[in-house]
């Protein structure tokens, strides 16, 4: 074994550059939303006519070849192209003709932790962070002989393919734990924990409810309020900032539903930016609703806080309690979107339809018990996950370490001399 500049062993080249028009089939063009540690994704795929190719710089790709991102969060990540995937046009990133390399030797080698780090640092050079071809063929990587190349990739091959079924099969549980979360919410909101008779509900999104439930609008229960963004153009409106102010930027934080409160936000406005805009101080224990880009996601505020325009608040009255509205906007997330929200790319909740929203009304003590049943059982859940995604954050660990390991020689590999 020994230790070679890419470029020795393999063509480096850029792919399309600027995507070629869309269209409804022809080409498929893998990008780097494609390129998924070490795979092809089909999620997303683009395709491109043949007419609206530049096949003189970047020609069809070929099976044996390696797809490497060469911006963004995703930079260094490879993907092999397969047999099904020949045919296909590489997109932006950096393409790998392997010339004196085993091309599965090579994919191995590209997922590696000894191959990332140098991309890491071949990225940071650039004056704009990403990879170019030049400072991508002048990273450093281990070659063998054919023989030794190969069974080293059948090996990996074989042992790759069992910890991706188990990792397969721990997030097709992470998947049905959160159909579980989901069913719960919705049965609680339903009060299907009470013991008592029930009748066919008016809401689209229940079957049924108990007979002595009410529905009501839900403008009825909470006022219905917004945010807005002070003018960026006055600067003076953006010092001293203080007051909790939720964006977009928070939506990462309630997009998986495990957090009642929102008590920390990324950015902050000034008093004298909130008297200068629509932007409102909402209480404590005012529920909002992200209605624009990732529309859909609730939480509670934790202390008073100020919103932007995309999301709606509803502050509750006597007869709602906030965690029992949020479980709702739970619960109906689906049948809102499907319903409401407007726009294919950009999904919009508008506040006229948001004016409509009806929810379920127990008496206050029964919402307070079917709160504290479905979080009891929510946080079960929640345990569980966290313990999956433990074990697959593991298996991914182990699986780049192994790669390592093989390919540099640091572990016994059946077949091949020491």
């Amino acid at each position: 074994m020994k230790v070679v500049r890419l470029k020795r062993v393999a063509e480096v080249r850029y792919g399309l550059g600027q995507p070629p028009p869309s269209s409804q089939d022809g080409i498929p063009i893998l990008r780097a939303t494609n390129i998924e540690r070490g795979r092809i994704n089909p999620d997303g795929l683009i395709f491109a006519a043949m007419k609206d190719l530049p096949l003189g710089r970047a020609p069809l790709l070929k099976a044996g070849e390696v797809l490497v991102v060469r911006s963004g969060a995703y930079t260094g990540d490879s993907a092999l192209v397969t047999p099904e995937w020949e045919g296909s046009a590489p997109g932006y990133d950096l393409r790998l003709t392997p010339r004196a390399i085993n091309p599965r030797f090579l994919a191995y080698q590209m997922l590696g932790p000894h191959v990332l780090d140098q991309i890491t640092l071949a990225r940071m050079r650039a004056a704009q962070p990403h990879l170019n071809a030049e400072d991508l063929g002048d990273i450093e990587i281990v070659t063998g002989s054919a023989e030794h190349e190969r069974r080293v990739s059948d090996y990996l091959d074989a042992e790759t393919a069992r910890m991706d079924a188990l990792t397969a099969g721990y997030l097709e549980l992470v998947d049905r734990l959160m159909e579980q979360r989901v069913a719960i919410t919705v049965a609680g909101v339903a009060g299907e924990p009470l013991a008592v008779p029930r009748r066919y509900s008016t809401l689209s999104w229940l079957t049924d409810v108990p007979i002595h439930w009410a529905h009501a609008k839900l403008t009825l229960l909470a006022r219905l309020g917004s945010g807005h963004t002070p003018s960026r153009e006055r600067p003076e409106w953006w010092t001293d900032c203080t007051i909790p102010w939720i964006t977009t930027g928070e939506v990462w934080q309630i997009r998986y539903d495990r957090i009642e409160y929102l008590s920390e936000t990324r950015e902050k406005i000034s008093q004298l930016g909130l008297a200068n805009s629509s932007a409102e101080l909402h209480p404590a224990g005012t529920v909002v609703l992200s209605r624009t880009a990732s529309a859909g996601f609730s939480a509670i505020m934790a202390t008073d806080m100020a919103t932007s325009q995309d999301y709606v608040t509803w502050t509750c009255g006597p007869r709602l309690r906030p965690r029992f509205l949020l479980l709702c906007l739970r619960a109906m997330r689906q049948d809102l979107l499907g319903r409401l929200a407007m726009g294919s790319t950009h999904q919009t909740i508008y506040v006229p339809d948001i004016q409509s929203i009806r929810i379920p009304l127990p008496p206050l003590d029964e919402q307070d018990r079917l709160v504290e049943w479905v979080w009891q059982r929510l946080r079960r859940i929640d345990d569980a996950t966290e313990a999956i995604s433990r074990q697959v954050e593991l298996l991914v660990e182990r699986r780049q370490a192994l790669i390592t390991a093989a390919v540099t020689g640091q572990i016994e590999v059946p077949g091949v001399a020491a």
